[in-house]
């Protein structure tokens, strides 16, 4: 069903990861701490917790290292207050980008936001201004290599999990579902023991607009990765269509 291979973009992104690894580590550990408060420090009894460790695995985060966060945020009273802080705005040529935050001042991450999308070009928007061009949706991307399961087994386990749709790619499997069930569907996986390249809720972008011009693609890439730089910002979705480096 999908043109391209999200498994590719997702492969550069982890290589680019890998060199900001303190970033990551700190992006989950605010999630953890965010899902513990909201839930409790059991994973059994918090589905948000068990999915924040399942990414944070991903992300080869070392078990004590996630621990030690669970532990802390359980028993930090005082610790910051993190609020979840969306952002929506427009780049190079109308494109579309959604910036997810979770911030304990609001008055730096909106100056910080703001300033990242000036430098490119862009603007921020109203809320709402162009999150109806996306569908959310949880997505699990399976890489073809690491899983030895034949593919419509595969299919077979995430449909009865509750999946909505599953895509075959040539190096990748990709499991849509509704966001409300994207928790079933992970764990029904790993039961399985299905390893997974990535797992999580995210704003899947109803068409692309392709960026050809080099000045479009470097404005684009200045606000990118002025938002990737911030420790406030957890997520950044766009509806550009760039040539692969």
């Amino acid at each position: 069903m999908s043109g391209h291979s999200k498994f590719a973009n997702i492969k550069h992104k982890k290589e680019k990861n890998d060199a900001k690894k303190g970033k990551i580590f700190t992006i989950i550990g605010r999630e953890i701490a965010v899902a513990v408060k909201e839930g409790g420090a059991d994973p059994a009894n918090n589905s948000k917790l068990r999915d924040v460790i399942a990414k944070a695995k991903a992300n080869n985060m070392p078990n004590d290292t996630i621990e030690r966060g669970i532990k802390k945020a359980a028993g930090d009273g005082t610790g910051a207050n993190y609020e979840n802080i969306t952002y929506e705005g427009y780049g190079p040529k109308g494109t579309a980008l959604i910036v997810r935050t979770l911030t304990d001042n609001k008055n730096r991450t909106a100056s910080n936001v703001r300033n990242a999308f000036t430098k490119g070009g862009g603007n921020v928007g109203t809320t709402g201004c162009v999150s109806f061009m996306f569908d959310e949706k949880g997505q699990i991307i399976i890489d073809r290599e690491e899983c030895d399961m034949e593919p419509d087994d595969l299919m077979m386990i995430a449909l009865d999990a509750g999946a909505e749709d599953f895509n075959e790619e040539d190096d990748s499997y990709e499991i849509l579902t509704a966001p409300a069930d994207f928790s079933v569907v992970r764990e029904a996986l790993e039961a399985e023991n299905i390893p997974m390249a990535q797992a999580e809720v995210t704003m899947i972008p109803q068409t692309t607009v392709e960026l050809t011009d080099e000045n479009d693609l470097k404005m684009m890439n200045k606000i990118i990765d002025l938002l990737d730089e911030d420790d406030d910002v957890q997520e950044v979705y766009h509806n550009a269509e760039m040539p692969e480096d």
